[in-house]
């Protein structure tokens, strides 16, 4: 089973990775599967796409780039286009550099004695644009020149786009994009978890190489727990989704016994790993700003398309190979028409607002808090309204929410303290971003004045921390689409006679170097799985007694890999005294997996006499 598991990781590993050769993960028949069809059988396409310019030239991604093709083959258009580009560059500049770039912007494209000039932009325009320079040059500085501009581009110039041979290209790429996705689309490799419609596995479009998270749900599981509408809602919300900062559906179809959503993977390990199992518990400030700041863009986005999340916790925030945040799992998530709205008791206990325990009715109040509570256990390494490990009943906690107000220890800046206070508000009514502004009044707080929040959601910001995917950043798999880590690392590396490891869940288990050595053939094959592709044999966790469970006398002979796992486990190592390893009688005190038992285990367990 162990050497299955070694198998299936590596070629896991090698799919993510390009899977070598030019290629880049596609299929051999990718060119086949990729072609484009003939313009005539694209008629009835384009009589039902509806002429919008600003559906099939900003939104769409295609439609942008080959729209913006076709200007750029007219000079008076290509002006328009650099224009637009140079003030994304402004938008997205530091506040120290916004002055000199709207000094250039207005030089060159606005001074009537430039090359470059705009005609289609209003004098008044231009003077306000150079007034505001003077004054603050804000971001939205050329708001009022870009509109006029857009106006231009999609009346005329939309008009010869549609007849150009652009837009029939952008009709073939809509052409295949209506194709039907099935099962042969992907190619299927090891499943990461398990939820409680289905399980979860990694995926790769056989056309383009990108990899997915394949989320099945099995149809008999959803009609035996009356789940449909859950499923269908989920499927529903997400379909509406588009932002870098929530999980987005790429591809839906079925077979015969699940309905499939394929899902963006997070391969860096969910929030409450990081906070818990990376050194002591919490962050630095300048991470928990980032983070903070991500969600409540992620939280805007859902807001802006009526959708209330209810359910904002370490373990639904996910983090990318680079390091970015994405709010993930929306199967509590509801859609809530404007000026309305809902009542129900949902979500995670501690992490559940006083109107939501109490049953009361409310809009997007509950994510607000949701967003405060995480705030709050990135700060302090604990929950506000319950300690970590700590035996609290449900009734408990939900009184601490709406009675106790929540302690600040010495961890928390001015800042951060004051935006937990405003986010925990008891009042919905007097909580931070539940009022007209939403968002933007969060977004405005101190908390976040080191965030430019235009190149934060352009993706321009970078994380200050970067998951080390390769080597352990994370390894097990959650249900929904998600990639979280494992509950017990094992130490890669030769054993050392009578290391122990502490787990989760309290139980010990210890490592001899003593042990059976696989064949030839076995020892062949492990080498080249493991030392060629730079693995080591993942730990598996046996849910019946946590205790670690994998295949320890088959070591790589290598080093031990860094990684956040490891150094957990090393750490857990050390803090145990070393336990002397006895033999054990056999088919009496013998673990099931052979390893042996510690000696104060032995002793204890040892049937007495007399």
């Amino acid at each position: 089973m162990e050497l299955e598991n070694i198998v299936a990781n590596t070629v896991l590993l090698k799919a993510r990775e390009g899977g070598g050769g030019k290629r880049k993960g596609r299929s051999k028949k990718w060119r086949e599967i990729l072609r484009f069809p003939h313009i005539s059988q694209c008629d009835e396409l384009r009589r039902s796409l509806e002429e919008d310019y600003g559906s099939l030239c900003e939104k769409q991604p295609i439609g942008r780039l080959l729209f913006r093709q076709f200007c750029e083959t007219r000079p008076e258009l290509l002006r328009c286009i650099r224009f637009l580009d140079a003030v994304a560059d402004y938008e997205l500049s530091p506040d120290e550099k916004r002055k000199e770039m709207g000094e250039k912007i207005i030089r060159r494209f606005l001074s009537q004695k430039s090359p470059g000039f705009l005609p289609g932009i209003s004098q008044s325009h231009i003077s306000q644009c150079a007034e505001n320079l003077r004054k603050s040059p804000c971001k939205d500085l050329f708001s009022g020149c870009l509109r006029p501009l857009r106006e231009y581009l999609s009346r005329a110039p939309f008009a010869a786009y549609l007849g150009s041979m652009y837009f029939d290209r952008f009709l073939q790429w809509k052409y295949l994009e209506r194709q039907s996705v099935t099962k042969d689309t992907f190619r299927q490799y090891r499943i990461l978890g398990k939820g409680g419609f289905g399980e979860v596995c990694a995926c790769q479009v056989r056309a383009t190489g990108k990899m997915y998270a394949c989320k099945k749900l099995e149809k008999k599981r959803i009609k035996k727990r009356k789940g449909e509408a859950m499923a269908l809602n989920e499927k529903r919300i997400l379909e509406k989704v588009n932002s870098r900062f929530v999980v987005s559906l790429a591809y839906a179809y079925e077979t015969k016994d699940a309905l499939c959503l394929v899902l963006t993977i997070m391969n860096g390990g969910d929030l409450k790993f990081h906070i818990y199992n990376m050194g002591s518990p919490g962050f630095e400030d300048e991470r928990v700003v980032f983070y903070a700041a991500e969600i409540c863009c992620g939280l805007q986005h859902l807001h802006r398309e009526g959708i209330a999340y209810r359910d904002l916790k370490p373990e639904n925030i996910l983090l990318d190979d680079d390091g970015h945040i994405r709010i993930s799992d929306l199967g509590l998530a509801i859609e809530i028409p404007e000026g309305e709205t809902v009542r129900g008791r949902v979500g995670t206990v501690g992490y559940m607002a006083p109107e939501v325990i109490g049953d009361e009715r409310y809009a997007f109040s509950p994510d607000w808090w949701g967003l405060g509570c995480l705030v709050y256990e990135m700060v302090a390494g604990r929950s506000p309204f319950r300690a970590r490990k700590e035996r609290a009943g449900r009734e408990e906690v939900e009184r601490r929410v709406r009675e106790e107000q929540e302690p600040y220890s010495d961890e928390f800046s001015e800042d951060a303290r004051a935006l937990c206070e405003m986010l925990l508000t008891k009042d919905p009514r007097q909580r931070l971003g539940c009022g007209a502004d939403g968002a933007a009044e969060v977004k405005r707080h101190p908390f976040f004045r080191s965030i430019n929040f235009k190149r934060l959601e352009a993706g321009v910001t970078k994380p200050s921390f970067v998951p080390d995917v390769r080597r352990g950043g994370a390894g097990r798999r959650r249900a929904g689409g998600m990639i979280g880590p494992p509950r017990l690392t094992a130490l890669s590396g030769p054993a050392a006679p009578g290391r122990v490891l502490q787990g989760r869940a309290g139980h010990r288990a210890v490592l001899h170097g003593e042990r059976r050595q696989p064949g030839p053939n076995r020892q062949r094959l492990l080498r080249q799985v493991c030392h060629r592709q730079r693995l080591h044999p993942l730990a598996e966790r046996d849910d019946r007694d946590g205790v670690l469970q994998g295949p320890q006398h088959l070591r790589a002979e290598r080093d031990p890999l860094p990684g956040p796992g490891l150094e957990a486990a090393a750490r857990a190592a050390q803090a145990q005294p070393a336990a002397e390893a006895l033999p054990a009688p056999p088919g009496r005190l013998r673990h099931r997996h052979h390893h042996a038992l510690p000696a104060a285990a032995r002793r204890e367990l040892a049937p007495r006499r007399g």
